[in-house]
């Protein structure tokens, strides 16, 4: 699937601005390869600079304000040059996305409210920047996939998923905001939680994985929260037992979260383990559900290595 972004005519310059990704489709850590294509009017057209960014809606810090649309990533691919008059020019480029890149769909489905887009801005004056846009799709990375089927297969169910501005305290981030998976919770979880959060820090190396637990006690007036995180790398995932893992992680976090609430009546710990005996799931390959993956095929590295809290 090709799609392509074109901008209005510039006004007096006569220069209009075509995007065209030959794939949408791609993944965090990859190249995301396209042409951008200038054609100029009657005159000859001065470009002082070409920029791609990544642009998408999220919410802010207030939880009164509205959501806005932000630029959270950019970069130059292209500086000064001439379009001659009645000529076209073309900058191919292969723009690498961080590996914090927000994901917008998931087995195949668009998540809802989330979209993303990747705007050419194409400077031609000190008081004119014109751009064009076009939508990008965003696919999870395998080791993200491997904890989200996870999931499903314990019985959390997604209700929603959304974007924060800004980044989470005592936690390294190269972008200015991160996402979070809202779960309802898996049958055998329920008690001591409802609803869980879910938040991916992701690396070339690895991925950070922040369960964040809901608030029961609430209803008590007790404010109490509970975060827990656990560390996983790219190098070995094809050699693990995924559900038994992701499982392993939400007995620490809920019991740790009732432990911190002992006084209340809930506070059991799990003891049983909701995985059944079998062996482990195949990997899921490169590129899955992606329909072609644009860029290099590699996901990440990252020596050997386990999992952290």
């Amino acid at each position: 699937m090709r799609l392509t972004g074109v901008s209005r005519d510039s006004g007096w310059t006569g220069l209009s601005v075509r995007t065209t990704l030959p794939n949408p489709s791609t993944r965090p850590g990859l190249r995301l390869p396209g042409r951008v294509t200038l054609a100029a009017g009657p005159d000859d057209v001065l470009v002082r600079h070409i920029r791609l960014g990544l642009v998408t809606t999220v919410e802010p810090d207030d939880p009164d304000a509205a959501r806005r649309l932000v630029q959270f990533f950019s970069l130059p691919i292209a500086g000064r040059f001439v379009v001659p008059a009645g000529r076209r020019r073309a900058v191919d480029f292969a723009l690498p996305l961080p590996w914090e890149t927000p994901v917008t769909t998931f087995g195949g489905v668009p998540l809802l409210s989330l979209r993303m887009g990747l705007r050419t801005e194409v400077s031609v004056d000190p008081d004119l920047d014109q751009g064009a846009m076009v939508p990008v799709l965003v696919h999870p990375i395998p080791t993200q996939q491997h904890v989200l089927a996870a999931l499903a297969t314990l019985g959390f169910m997604i209700r929603q998923a959304g974007l924060q501005e800004g980044g989470l305290p005592g936690v390294e981030h190269t972008l200015a905001l991160h996402q979070r998976w809202g779960y309802w919770v898996g049958p055998l979880y329920a008690g001591p939680i409802t609803e869980l959060e879910l938040i991916f820090v992701t690396n070339s190396a690895g991925l950070e994985v922040i369960i964040w637990l809901d608030r029961r006690l609430a209803l008590a007036g007790i404010t109490h929260q509970s975060i827990s995180r656990f560390r996983i790398w790219h190098a070995d995932a094809g050699q693990r037992d995924w559900v038994a893992t992701v499982d392993g992680w939400l007995r620490q976090a809920i019991n740790r979260h009732a432990a911190a609430a002992a006084h209340a009546d809930w506070s059991a710990t799990i003891g049983g383990s909701a995985h059944v005996s079998r062996h482990p799931d195949h990997p899921i390959k490169p590129g899955y559900g992606l329909g072609g993956t644009a860029g290099s095929g590699g996901v990440g590295g990252g020596s050997g290595g386990g999992d952290g809290t």
